[in-house]
């Protein structure tokens, strides 16, 4: 996969959401950076619907850091927008996973896209030590991934 690459395969988990007067900077438009906490929205839920709260993964004892982030801007949103957050689980190695979203909102009747990105996130234990995804969490996330690559890294 390329590096830039952010093709969004399915299952796609799509979350609504109405942006806040918070969310908004001066010039009336949603502050860039709000676009990874949205990104974090939707990978959340994405886990969530397939029984994996992030919860979950840190009672065992693991954290699931962002290592790598691109966020690529095609249009503003402003505050009351009702915006759709896309995510998927584009691959899962051993030792980390990489999620792709976009943001969209409805626009004369079409699907506008907003922002495309991507996170990756590797799996450490709670001293910050990297370690394998534990097998269990491993299946989870496989199950959210076409094209999972387990020997990866």
């Amino acid at each position: 996969m390329s590096n830039l690459a952010m093709k969004m395969s399915a299952p796609v988990h799509c979350l609504e959401y109405r942006v806040i007067y918070g969310d908004t900077d001066a010039g009336g438009v949603v502050y860039n950076a709000n676009y990874l906490r949205y990104f974090e929205m939707g990978r959340t839920e994405l886990m969530r619907a397939v029984g994996l709260a992030y919860s979950y993964i840190e009672e065992r004892g693991y954290i699931l850091p962002v290592t790598e982030c691109y966020t690529r801007f095609k249009a503003s949103a402003r505050y009351d927008d009702l915006i759709s957050i896309h995510s998927c689980l584009a691959e899962v190695k051993k030792f980390s996973g990489r999620f792709h979203y976009r943001v969209t909102r409805q626009a004369a009747g079409k699907e506008q896209l907003l922002v495309k990105g991507f996170t990756v996130h590797a799996c450490v234990d709670k001293s910050g030590k990297l370690t394998p995804i534990p097998i269990d969490i491993f299946e989870s996330m496989q199950s959210l991934c076409p094209d999972p690559d387990p020997e990866g890294d």
